[in-house]
């Protein structure tokens, strides 16, 4: 975590961290306006932030997107405000959210993705594929320990459950062991997201290392500023964090102020 305090220590990167969390998914020309410095020290200051896992890239046509990544900060909170300070830790788990302004068409009218998260998994991708595809353990990692039901090929229906009410329902758009999980993500948890497209995530697990993962989740495609779009930021903090939590140690952690803290 070391690299994390270190990149937090400069207030030129803590600010370019908050112009990613008013407005998300920005390039280095836009970034550069955020700071009285020239472009190839914002380059530098990204590069740092890159490095240390608080902001990812995308690439889309010519352009490359920045992203807020609340992964790391989430584990700082883990491992050190929620043992102290229980009731301010879940402040950070939605540092990203509420943020979200839009979405970013190039001149190509290629779409940037809207949610990037990576993380690191000491456990091989076989072993992360295992346990994202067993529905018997989706409990154990799930945002508000959700269940789920899978028919496991594409085509086939993804549902996540809580207390046996569905809350989201989707299709596996492609399944790819253990590389590759899409589908598509319609939400039906209240109302007010219940009349929003379905929008789409996409888990990929790459080779890190002697016997590592690279974890990276894209939640897109929801054509347009939605309400789901604004809301499943913090859930998803919370699901892949302990999501590498259960695979690393084979326990469950369970959030502050949740059943089981």
């Amino acid at each position: 975590m070391a690299d994390v305090f270190d990149a937090l220590a400069s207030a030129h990167r803590r600010q370019l961290l908050d112009a990613l969390r008013e407005r998300d998914g920005q390039t280095l020309g836009e970034l550069e306006g955020c700071l009285p410095l020239s472009r190839f020290a914002v380059m530098k200051h990204l590069g740092v932030l890159e490095d240390a896992g608080l902001v990812v890239t995308r690439k889309v046509g010519r352009e490359k997107f920045h992203y807020l990544n609340p992964v790391p900060i989430q584990e700082v909170s883990d491992r050190w405000i929620s043992r102290y300070a229980s009731p301010f830790a879940r402040g950070l788990a939605d540092l990203k959210g509420g943020f979200q302004q839009g979405i970013f068409k190039m001149n190509t009218a290629v779409v940037a993705p809207k949610h990037v998260y990576e993380l690191f998994i000491d456990a091989a991708p076989e072993a992360v594929w295992a346990v994202l595809t067993d529905d018997a353990k989706t409990p154990l990692w799930q945002h508000f320990n959700m269940a789920s039901r899978t028919e496991w090929r594409v085509g086939g229906k993804i549902e996540f459950l809580l207390g046996g009410h569905s809350m989201i329902v989707g299709e596996l758009l492609e399944l790819t062991p253990p590389k590759r999980l899409s589908h598509s993500f319609a939400a039906r948890w209240a109302d007010d997201v219940a009349g929003d497209p379905p929008s789409r995530v996409t888990w990929d697990l790459e080779p890190a290392g002697d016997g590592a993962t690279k974890l990276t989740l894209v939640h897109d495609d929801f054509g347009g500023d939605t309400t789901t779009s604004r809301m499943v930021t913090a859930g998803w903090v919370e699901a892949i964090s302990r999501l590498k939590t259960l695979v690393e140690t084979g326990r469950t952690f369970s959030m502050p102020g949740r059943p089981g803290a």
